[in-house]
C-alpha cells in the first residue's frame, strides 16, 4: 500500500509518517520503481502501536524504547511496567504544573477588573521580572515540542 492508504490504515498522518522514518522510529519504507514509498500489513501495525502511544502521551525517544522492548521476544515485562511507570509519574507532575498555571490564571483574572479601563494586573504580571511575578518558578521547563515555558506552583 502508499503512504496515503497507510496513514488511512494507522491514523498516522502521512507527515508523520515520514517523520518517523527520518528519524529512525520505523525502518525506511521499500520504494517501487518511481520512488514511491510501498508499506506492508506490519508495517500499519507498527504506526498503529506508535499512534496509540502517542496518545498515551509518551514522547519519540520513549516510543522507540518501547518498540524495542515490544520486538524484544526476550523482555521483561518488568522492563515495559518501569517504563510505563516512569511514564504516569511524569504525566502527574505535568498535571500539577498545569494546575499551578490555572490557579495563578484564575488569581490574575479574578483581580482584573475587565471593564473599560486599561489598567490590567494580568498584563502587569506577565511584564514583571521573575522576582515580582505571581506563583512562577525561577527555571522555565520543556514543553512538548521543545519550547521553553514557565510553569507555576501554588
Amino acid at each position: 500500500m502508499n503512504i496515503g492508504q497507510a496513514a488511512d490504515a494507522s491514523g498516522v498522518s502521512a507527515k508523520m509518517i515520514r517523520y518517523y522514518e527520518q528519524n529512525g522510529l520505523i525502518p525506511p519504507a521499500a520504494r517501487t520503481e518511481a520512488g514511491y514509498r510501498v508499506y506492508s500489513e506490519q508495517d500499519v501495525h507498527m504506526l498503529r502501536f506508535i499512534r496509540r502511544a502517542r496518545d498515551l502521551g509518551f514522547s519519540v525517544d520513549a516510543i522507540g524504547g518501547l518498540l524495542d522492548l515490544w520486538r524484544d521476544q526476550s523482555r521483561q515485562s518488568a522492563d515495559v511496567k518501569r517504563l510505563a511507570l516512569e511514564h504516569v509519574r511524569s504525566l502527574r507532575r505535568k498535571i500539577g504544573e498545569l494546575e499551578a498555571m490555572a490557579d495563578t490564571l484564575e488569581d490574575l483574572a479574578a483581580n482584573c477588573s475587565g471593564d473599560h479601563r486599561p489598567d490590567c494586573p494580568i498584563l502587569n504580571d506577565l511584564e514583571r521580572p521573575k522576582e515580582g511575578r505571581t506563583n512562577t518558578t525561577s527555571e522555565p521547563r520543556k514543553g512538548a515540542i521543545g519550547l521553553n515555558i514557565l510553569s507555576s506552583q501554588r
